[in-house]
């Protein structure tokens, strides 16, 4: 997109405005398909967590993807968007029982990530196919909140209860269609993940129904220049090599699946505020903006780097300025970071705003949310409205 563009956005919808470009998104998702295109069966199931708007679920379905989901509510919100339930696994953590049958009832690919519930579901239902989520153990992730595969972790079955749930399905003649991990995301290290993927093989031949290994995704984006980024192109080369052999000794062609979340929709994305006062105190120069980390809490949650760049004076002199918000407690965004010189009412763009933004915002200090928009075919659609005082009483008594 081109700043006089989102400076155009800024102007008609307001600020705080989230942006994201569509075409950005395709070529991501086409750019993933490319580097495995030698395999005969791909599904790129998208994890809707990132960004569930359901204007973005259609326009992934276009695409050709399926998607990940980790609720009954974004199980409902794909459906509504379109979705045939065998395009949607359901893999959640730490629900009740009731929800995986709710989701059952609903039709959709069910991924299960404890031994109880395992022994539980193919008890009571052993003709329901399900899929199995392994821990391998292996860790991989940029922050600890986002590495889920390591040794105590909550998610997945440890590799070393094979024994278990090979007893359990036994016992249950239960059905399994799949395997599955989640390393944890920002993958830096193509042999870590491969690693991994090699457990995931020998699980696999404990299971002689197989239709599909996922292997989750967590593929890493640059989010500053010169950032270091997943090569995608050298995995798909590698892994889906591999998985051709892996699928000869199997017998049949499985199917290999993903669930990138970030890697579609994060570059996509663009958060505009406007600046409400520069503020200069003994040591610091504060821009502070009309947001916070009630739009956008990844700086604050995962010390998340976002390129922030002032769209209203792209050429101007680069000065230190620390990026804060308006929320009533610590709330930066950037500390002591180069911007082209700013004056009160600029409009500010922070890159990367694509995934776990809108998804993670919230009303604290009872704020409202801002509108979404999604950039399409040279044109600016609202998808999502901004909140009004009235959305923030919805649902209470008084």
């Amino acid at each position: 997109m081109k700043i006089n563009d989102l400076l155009n956005i800024a102007n008609t919808y307001g600020s705080p405005v989230y942006v994201y470009d569509a075409q950005k998104i395709a070529s991501q998702y086409n750019r993933l398909t490319n580097a495995f295109a030698s395999v005969p069966k791909l599904r790129i199931n998208y994890a809707m967590k990132a960004l569930s708007n359901i204007s973005i679920l259609k326009l992934m379905k276009d695409l050709g993807a399926g998607l990940d989901t980790v609720s009954i509510q974004e199980v409902q919100l794909g459906l509504l968007a379109g979705f045939d339930p065998q395009q949607i696994i359901f893999t959640p953590n730490g629900v009740s029982m009731d929800e995986i049958e709710e989701a059952m009832r609903l039709g959709v690919q069910l991924n299960i990530d404890n031994l109880s519930f395992l022994e539980q579901f193919g008890t009571q239902h052993p003709e329901i196919p399900v899929c199995i989520r392994i821990n391998p153990h292996v860790m991989a992730g940029g922050n600890s909140n986002i590495s889920v595969g390591h040794i105590d972790s909550k998610f997945g079955i440890s590799i070393h209860q094979i024994p278990h749930i090979l007893r359990i399905v036994e016992n249950t003649k239960m059905h399994i269609n799949g395997i599955h991990m989640h390393t944890g995301s920002d993958i830096l290290d193509i042999d870590v993940f491969l690693y991994a993927a090699e457990i995931l093989f020998e699980t696999a031949k404990h299971f002689k129904d197989l239709q599909f290994i996922d292997f989750g995704s967590g593929f890493k984006v640059p989010y500053k220049e010169g950032d270091i980024q997943t090569n995608i192109e050298e995995l798909g080369e590698r892994l889906s090599s591999r998985f051709a052999d892996f699928c000869k000794e199997y017998g049949r062609n499985l199917t290999l699946a993903f669930e990138p979340g970030k890697f579609l929709v994060s570059e996509a994305g663009y958060f505009l505020v406007k600046v409400n006062v520069v503020k200069q105190t003994t040591s610091t120069v504060f821009a502070g903006i009309d947001s916070g980390f009630n739009h956008l809490i990844r700086p604050m949650f995962y010390g998340a780097n976002h390129y922030i760049e002032n769209i209203s004076n792209p050429e101007g002199k680069n000065r230190f300025y620390s990026v804060v918000g308006y929320i009533c407690e610590t709330d930066t965004f950037a500390s002591n970071r180069q911007i082209a010189e700013i004056t009160e009412g600029d409009i500010l763009c922070f890159h990367n705003a694509g995934a776990y933004c809108y998804t993670m915002a919230s009303n604290y200090n009872s704020r409202l949310r801002p509108a979404e928009v999604l950039w399409q075919n040279g044109e600016a659609k609202l998808i999502r409205k901004a909140e009004t005082f009235e959305d923030l009483l919805r649902g209470q008594i008084y």
